[in-house]
């Protein structure tokens, strides 16, 4: 089970018609090429990204933009393909797509596909550090390595937790009682909590982490006191897509 949230930090895409399927800005691109190919209808499509996302961090960039390539392109459509049928070409895309077509936070069960919208609060800062250093192991591996040392046992117990959790949230504070990251975890999450952050965690498969923050210039201090340990933002929670 996975708990979805769109923040404010977010790539640019700009889609229009083209004789073929043609992605520009980002060589490292692989889904916003095939959500393109899903959706063309004779013709082909052009996208530009500007990334600001950091790739392979955990923070579902390629996800999200693999989502937006389809809104847009299936827009510009002669026929533009129904939900229904844009949701399945987002699920064959990759189990974090479908997310960034639906708007909120959202509960996600299964392989992470099937949602459900949540009630969070979202009146807090964010500080995010991709710390220094080598970069992480593949999603696959991650996944391995949580296979490897019996990361499923309990998993009902924890489920229950979650659930449970959720229903009590009612203000920012309360989202430190969700349970930790199964997947893995970070001393720069205890570090976050130090400075201040009322919940800090690893975000996806890592290894970006994140720090939950009341008061904006506690945040900024935080992000300014981080910045030696990697890459840092500053950022809040984005509602709609």
């Amino acid at each position: 089970m996975s708990v979805y949230q769109r923040i404010a930090l977010c790539d640019r895409l700009a889609i229009e018609r083209a004789p073929s399927v043609r992605v520009e800005g980002f060589e490292g691109d692989t889904l916003v090429r095939r959500a393109l190919e899903t959706v063309a209808d004779g013709h082909g499509f052009r996208a530009q990204i500007t990334k600001r996302i950091p790739v392979a961090a955990g923070l579902g960039g390629g996800s999200s933009d693999a989502a937006t390539a389809l809104r847009l392109a299936n827009a510009l459509r002669e026929e533009p393909l129904p939900e229904e049928e844009l949701h399945a070409a987002a699920r064959d895309l990759g189990a974090d797509v479908p997310y960034f077509l639906v708007d909120g936070p959202q509960l996600g069960t299964g392989d992470g596909t099937e949602l459900s919208p949540l009630e969070l609060p979202q009146d807090y800062w964010i500080v995010l550090v991709l710390p220094s250093g080598p970069g992480k192991a593949s999603t696959g591996d991650v996944f391995a390595a949580f296979d490897a040392r019996g990361g499923d046992v309990g998993y009902e117990q924890r489920r229950e937790a979650l659930l449970a959790a959720l229903e009590s949230v009612r203000r920012p504070r309360d989202l430190a009682a969700l349970p930790t990251n199964d997947l893995g975890a970070s001393p720069l999450a205890d570090e976050l909590r130090t400075l201040g952050a009322f919940r800090a965690d690893v975000t996806g498969a890592g290894p970006a982490v994140y720090g939950l923050f009341l008061h904006g210039e506690q945040a900024r201090a935080a992000q300014r006191r981080m910045s030696a340990r990697g890459r840092t933002w500053l950022t809040a929670p984005a509602w709609y897509r």
